[in-house]
C-alpha cells in the first residue's frame, strides 16, 4: 500500500474515533511508523498540528449537535471526551468564537472544518540534495528532555533547551567529548526501552562524563539531506523533506532516530544535516 494511502487511512481512523481520546500508537501503526514520525509529518503536511486537527473536527461536529437542538451541553462535551463544561466551553470558543449555548439560536455562524484528506502532488521546482548511507549503531552522550505526545508542544521545548546547553556550558562541554563519527553536535529525537520518545542533545563519543545521559543510536540507514541557515532554515528543510521528497522516493520512515548535525557552532549560520531514517517502499 502506497504511504500516502496509508495516511488517508490513518485519516478515516480518526473520522471513527473522534469521540474517543486520540491514540497515537495506533495511528502510528497504521502509518507504518512511530507515533512520534506521524505527527511530524502530519504537522508538516497538514499546516496544523495533530491535535488541533482533532479539535477543530470535534468542535465542528459539537457545533451541528447543538444547532436547534435539545442537546444538552453536559452532554456534548462528554460525547467529545471534555470531562468538564469548562474545558468544554474553553475548546469550544477557541474554534468558534462564540460559547456553545449561543449556537442554539437560529441565524449564529460557526467555522466547519471538513475532514482532511492527503494527496501527492509534484512540485520539484527547486531541487533537494541527499545522499543515503547505512552506519552501524553508534553511542551519543549528552542532556535530553521527554518529547510530549502533543507535538506542537516541543516547538517551545527543543529551542529552550539548545538555548540553556548554551547558557549553562553543556554545549561547550559536548563539543570537548566529541570523538567519534558523526562529527558534530546531535539534536536526536530517540525512543528509549520504556517506548518513551525523547529529544537529547549530544554528540558521539567513547568517554565517559557522570552528568551526562548515554543511548545507543540503532544501526539503521539514513537519507542525510545537507542544508546551512537558522533554526527556520531547518524546519523549511525538514518541511520539504517531509511533503516533497517522502511521497516520491521510494522510500518510507524507519523506526529509528530522527538526527539533525551541527556541523559548525554558529547558529545564526550553521552548517547542518538532517539524518531521516528510511527503508526501501514494499513493492
Amino acid at each position: 500500500m502506497e504511504w500516502v494511502e496509508r495516511l488517508n487511512e490513518a485519516m478515516n481512523y480518526i473520522e471513527e474515533h473522534l469521540t474517543e481520546e486520540p491514540d497515537y500508537e495506533q495511528l502510528g501503526r497504521i502509518a507504518c511508523c512511530s507515533p512520534y514520525h506521524f505527527q511530524r509529518m502530519f504537522t508538516y503536511m497538514a499546516g496544523v498540528p495533530l491535535s488541533e486537527y482533532i479539535r477543530r473536527r470535534k468542535m465542528s461536529l459539537a457545533a451541528v449537535d447543538l444547532q436547534g437542538g435539545d442537546a444538552k451541553i453536559i452532554d456534548i462535551a462528554g460525547k467529545y471526551g471534555y470531562s468538564s463544561p469548562t474545558a468544554f466551553n474553553r475548546a469550544f470558543q477557541a474554534v468558534h468564537g462564540i460559547a456553545p449555548s449561543a449556537v442554539k439560536n437560529e441565524g449564529v455562524s460557526v467555522k466547519s472544518f471538513p475532514p482532511l484528506s492527503f494527496k501527492v502532488i509534484v512540485k520539484g521546482v527547486e531541487e533537494l540534495t541527499y545522499r543515503v548511507e547505512t552506519k552501524e549503531a553508534f553511542r551519543i552522550v549528552g542532556v535530553s528532555a521527554p518529547l510530549h505526545t502533543g507535538i506542537e508542544e516541543n516547538f517551545a521545548v527543543v529551542p529552550k533547551m539548545w538555548q540553556d546547553a548554551v547558557v549553562n556550558g553543556t554545549f561547550q562541554k559536548l563539543a570537548g567529548m566529541m570523538d567519534t563519527p558523526p562529527m558534530g553536535v546531535l539534536g536526536v529525537s530517540a525512543c528509549n526501552e520504556e517506548e518513551q520518545w525523547k529529544y537529547f542533545i549530544a554528540v558521539s563519543s567513547s568517554k565517559e562524563r557522570e552528568e551526562f545521559e548515554e543511548y545507543m543510536v540503532p544501526a539503521s540507514t539514513w537519507a542525510i539531506f545537507p542544508g546551512e541557515g537558522t533554526n527556520q532554515s531547518i524546519q523549511e528543510l525538514e518541511r520539504r523533506i517531509v511533503t516533497e521528497w517522502l511521497p516520491g522516493s521510494g522510500y518510507e520512515y524507519a523506526n529509528a532516530p530522527d538526527i539533525e548535525v551541527y556541523l559548525n557552532p554558529d547558529p545564526a549560520n550553521a552548517k547542518y544535516e538532517v539524518w531521516i531514517p528510511v527503508v526501501k517502499k514494499q513493492a
